[in-house]
């Protein structure tokens, strides 16, 4: 408790500029911040802050610990309000964006359970299939499917997934079985014309290592939806994630290729602009995410209201 309290007074100081105003918004004597401050010093063995009869400023090490308290306060806020009776309600407004197909599955389909749950929470989704700048364009949490590059976002893995080629028995008895990733040169490929999607290419482990192929064929679309439907017409090879076309493998309807050359599975993730001092709606839609798609039935069954299964 003494360690809560001396974190809670640094913190208030710092971010208020002086013991008197963090006195009060404590309803305690400024003598006694000042001792809990003084005990803090002590105990890290270092100078927090630097105070003058005019002002007091934070050293390098206050302005590095001043960031972890303040995240260690907000967490342990969070966490009081998610577990106490009456306690703080998630509210507010919670700006989502997610990849179209997956979106349509995955995503929107959970969004009426997570608002009954939590009836002061109002939310956007945005489904598109273009990288969204979720800093400059004001959105909470980006869903994503795929390897994530390296940035200053913070990504949160809800669950793996899995890309694969994938044809119609039909297309595979006009143009044959393709036996290595090389093959595909001699095949029509549909393929993503998206600039945002894909752009490395299909995927493959060749000899112990990952290759990205860039095969083409008479048709792409920006849409992966109608690239899932052209293949089931038997229009060509498509490169797909399970949660797409796992219903189509287990009917027959589509037909797995280059089972030898998967590559491993990436991820499905929550990203968000950092991960400081997170709204606690936006916490509890990533523990929502997190908690379904953690469900191995979820994938068996297929999203809520679909229909479908698939992952």
């Amino acid at each position: 408790m003494d360690r809560l309290k001396q974190i809670e007074s640094f913190v208030a100081v710092a971010t208020k500029g002086s013991l008197t105003a963090a006195a009060q918004a404590a309803e305690v004597a400024p003598a006694v911040i000042g001792r809990r401050i003084d005990a803090l010093e002590e105990r890290l063995g270092v100078k927090l802050l630097v105070r003058t009869t005019r002002r007091i400023t934070l050293t390098h090490e206050g302005s590095a610990f001043l960031e972890d308290c303040q995240r260690i306060l907000s967490d342990i806020a969070n966490a009081e309000a998610s577990v106490t009776a009456g306690g703080v309600k998630a509210s507010g407004h919670l700006r989502i964006t997610a990849p179209a197909g997956f979106g349509r599955r995955h995503v929107a389909t959970l969004v009426p359970g997570f608002l009954a749950q939590h009836p002061d929470v109002s939310l956007s989704l945005n489904l598109s299939d273009r990288v969204v700048d979720i800093v400059n364009e004001g959105f909470d949490v980006a869903v994503r499917v795929g390897d994530m590059p390296d940035s200053s976002l913070v990504s949160v893995r809800l669950a793996d997934n899995r890309r694969l080629c994938v044809a119609a028995p039909g297309y595979l008895a006009r143009a044959g079985m393709p036996a290595t990733p090389t093959d595909l040169a001699r095949h029509q490929c549909l393929t993503l014309s998206s600039d945002a999607s894909q752009t490395r290419g299909w995927a493959f482990t060749v000899d112990g290592e990952v290759q990205h192929l860039r095969p083409g064929g008479r048709l792409d679309c920006s849409d992966g939806q109608v690239l899932h439907a052209w293949c089931l017409q038997g229009l060509g090879i498509a490169w797909r994630s399970t949660w797409e076309v796992e219903a189509d493998l287990a009917s027959g309807a589509l037909v797995a290729l280059l089972d030898d050359f998967a590559s491993p599975p990436n991820g499905i993730y929550a990203v968000v602009p950092q991960r400081k001092h997170l709204p606690l709606r936006v916490r509890l839609w990533i523990d929502f995410l997190k908690h379904s798609y953690g469900d191995p039935m979820y994938w068996r069954k297929g999203a809520p209201g679909t229909g479908e299964s698939g992952r």
